[in-house]
């Protein structure tokens, strides 16, 4: 009897295989092996990719390293590290783009390597400020290392104090500044500036598993899986994976998600989702269904969690009951007792511990509920001036329509693939609503869209790596509509990934000169601070400068320029005059006026074009205050009390 030989697909030229054959279809022992001679021609040999996936990942890193040294960070002009990048920068991220999608053809059989350029691609990304920079980078992040100094120094933290400079709310969400103490005193290092760079690093490698975890849960094609983490890196450029409380809480947040849609699942709720033939090729059947004495023990084991979420952020908790209230609109995951957990460890932390900023926010609500408009703004000013800051706001909505513009293609198209992955968009469209409630300080853009991203990321994805019907069985179309769909994967793929690493360095690196800070400011703000009296009044156009709150729980601070850009302008009529009133009677004060608040203040609007310098003149030129020091990259003034 002659032997029956198995077709084997060809791919083409496409990037894009076949999708990996579901567990146990795997095809017999023997099948797909060479023919016998005589009977037909010599099946095509795919090549061995696996053994030469690592020539682009060398050969990119091999670049990335030759421009390291070559980056001038020390002299960024208006476009921030734009314009500084050599060459060969851009090169290296277009050759391990070149190479993820390579190993993007043998994802199912060996994906590890795409991992290792995800790895690859995160560290070019995103370490070179960890590698280069001589200071904290974003000055802002200088406030977190001066909770951690206060927690160590003192032993303790005083959430209920009076402090000024908005750092109350940091001592009343402690945990992890706790966590942080204990890494400085593990770690023995002076403080945590010693790391705080690598934060983005160390939380991108943390934060890779648990996204691969979400991802499997609703599909089994290692390319979709894949593709969707390379794509959130990619997208990821809003900063908020820095040494903060957001990206520490961001992490375990979605730890818990994961935890919950792969082993939360009620019984008898999956319906046809269990069919193979009624899934989209690439999704996933649901999770086995776990009984109530199993879900019982989940919440155990995920209780310490909530309480590290809530004791570190006061936004996160927030967004993880809204989350999981929108797995109640699925048959699936309608579980109260996790949300109700979740909801009463949220109200004990904010009426013990976070009460006095909780109760602030109460009554903050009847003014911001509602308002759209102003509630999803970016920042204080809102309206971004400069080429470079220009550009990168523009690149900041260029990338989200990048991202939205596919995920929801393939939510319109691929409504099979949508049907199993329905919880993920649930909870990745669940912050929506929290436009209507509040600004968060001119970052709920941001936040919105953070939480939002790795359920996005996961859909643009599906978008372009369309899964191959006949692997499955299913309805596989005309050969030609099969053509067409894997030629157009070959050539959209690449585009959108290259397209997407091209958006993000405006949008990260854009406004650089407003996040390096060389080390004779942070210097000059540091003897400064630590010549002022216990008690004295720091005054300053903006907090975001290094060192702005060091010795925070001994001073008070006022940074007087963080408001409405036409108060400002009135301000700027006589700005020793708005000072000098604002300062209480007999308290010794200080103006402390760098160029990293030159900076800030133009690139995000709270000053006209030439405010910050007539602000520095004219204050100077005042009988009111003396200049106390004067460098370079900023002055100290001191206010002249009539009383003394």
């Amino acid at each position: 009897m002659q032997q029956q030989r198995v077709p084997t697909p060809v791919t083409g030229s496409s990037v894009l295989p076949a999708a990996p054959r579901a567990e146990g279809h795997r095809p017999p022992a023997g099948t797909g092996a060479r023919p016998p001679s005589g009977t037909g021609p010599r099946p095509r040999r795919r090549p061995r990719l696996p053994g030469l996936a690592w020539l682009p990942l060398l050969l990119g890193l091999g670049l990335w390293g030759y421009a390291l040294p070559r980056i001038g960070f020390r002299t960024m002009g208006e476009y921030g590290l734009l314009d500084r990048l050599p060459v060969a920068f851009f090169a290296a991220l277009l050759v391990l783009t070149a190479g993820f999608l390579l190993a993007l053809r043998r994802a199912g059989t060996a994906p590890w390597w795409p991992a290792a350029y995800c790895v690859g691609m995160l560290l070019a990304l995103k370490a070179p400020p960890a590698l280069l920079y001589d200071s904290v980078r974003y000055p802002w992040a200088s406030k977190h290392d001066a909770v951690i100094d206060t927690l160590l120094a003192n032993g303790e933290l005083r959430p209920h104090a009076p402090l000024s400079g908005n750092m109350a709310a940091y001592e009343q969400w402690p945990g992890f500044f706790g966590l942080n103490a204990a890494l400085v005193r593990s770690f023995g290092v002076d403080s945590a500036a010693a790391y705080l760079n690598w934060a983005p690093v160390v939380l991108g490698l943390l934060l890779m598993p648990v996204l691969v975890l979400l991802y499997r849960t609703f599909t089994e094609d290692w390319r979709l899986v894949w593709t969707g983490v390379w794509i959130y890196q990619l997208a990821n450029w809003v900063g908020q994976d820095y040494l903060a409380p957001q990206g520490f809480a961001y992490l375990l947040h979605l730890t818990v998600l994961a935890v919950v849609l792969r082993h939360f699942v009620l019984p008898g709720s999956a319906g046809r989702l269990r069919d193979r033939t009624f899934l989209d090729p690439a999704a996933a059947a649901v999770p086995p269904p776990t009984g109530r004495r199993q879900r019982a023990v989940c919440v155990l084991v995920l209780v310490p969690l909530l309480v590290a979420i809530n004791a570190s952020h006061q936004l996160t908790p927030v967004m993880l009951c809204v989350s999981l209230s929108a797995l109640l609109l699925t048959r699936r995951y309608r579980n109260f007792g996790l949300l109700a957990v979740a909801c009463a460890v949220m109200l004990a932390w904010d009426l013990t511990m976070g009460r006095p900023l909780f109760m602030e926010t109460l009554g903050t609500l009847r003014e911001s509920l509602g308002e759209l408009t102003r509630n999803s703004r970016a920042g204080y000013a809102g309206r971004l001036t400069g080429p470079g800051p220009e550009l990168a706001g523009l690149a900041n909505v260029l990338m989200v329509l990048a991202i939205a513009v596919p995920a929801a293609f393939a939510v319109l198209t691929r409504r099979r693939l949508v049907r199993s992955a329905l919880p993920l968009l649930l909870v990745s469209a669940a912050p929506l609503p929290l436009f209507a409630v509040n600004d968060y300080g001119g970052e709920m853009l941001f936040r919105v869209y953070l939480f939002g991203l790795p359920g996005a990321a996961f859909f643009a994805a599906a978008a372009l790596v369309p899964a191959a019907r006949a692997a499955r069985g299913g309805r596989a179309g005309s050969p030609r509509a099969r053509t067409v769909r894997r030629r157009a994967a070959a050539v959209a793929l690449p585009l959108s990934l290259v397209a997407l690493a091209a958006g993000f360095l405006p949008s990260y690196y854009g406004k650089e000169r407003m996040h390096y800070t060389p080390p004779a400011e942070t210097a000059l703000v540091t003897r400064s601070i630590d010549r002022a009296p216990e008690g004295s009044l720091v005054l300053a156009a903006t907090g975001s400068f290094p060192k702005a709150l060091h010795r925070y729980d001994r001073l008070e601070h006022w940074f007087f320029a963080e408001q409405e850009l036409p108060e400002n302008e009135r301000m700027l009529a006589d700005p020793a005059r708005y000072l000098a009133d604002g300062i209480p009677p007999g308290t010794q004060a200080y103006v402390i006026l760098t160029r990293t608040q030159d900076v800030y203040t133009a690139g995000e609007g709270l000053l006209p074009p030439g405010g910050f310098a007539k602000l520095r003149d004219r204050l100077a030129a005042s009988p009111l205050f003396t200049v106390v020091e004067e460098h370079p990259y900023g002055v100290v003034l001191e206010h002249r009390s009539p009383a003394r």
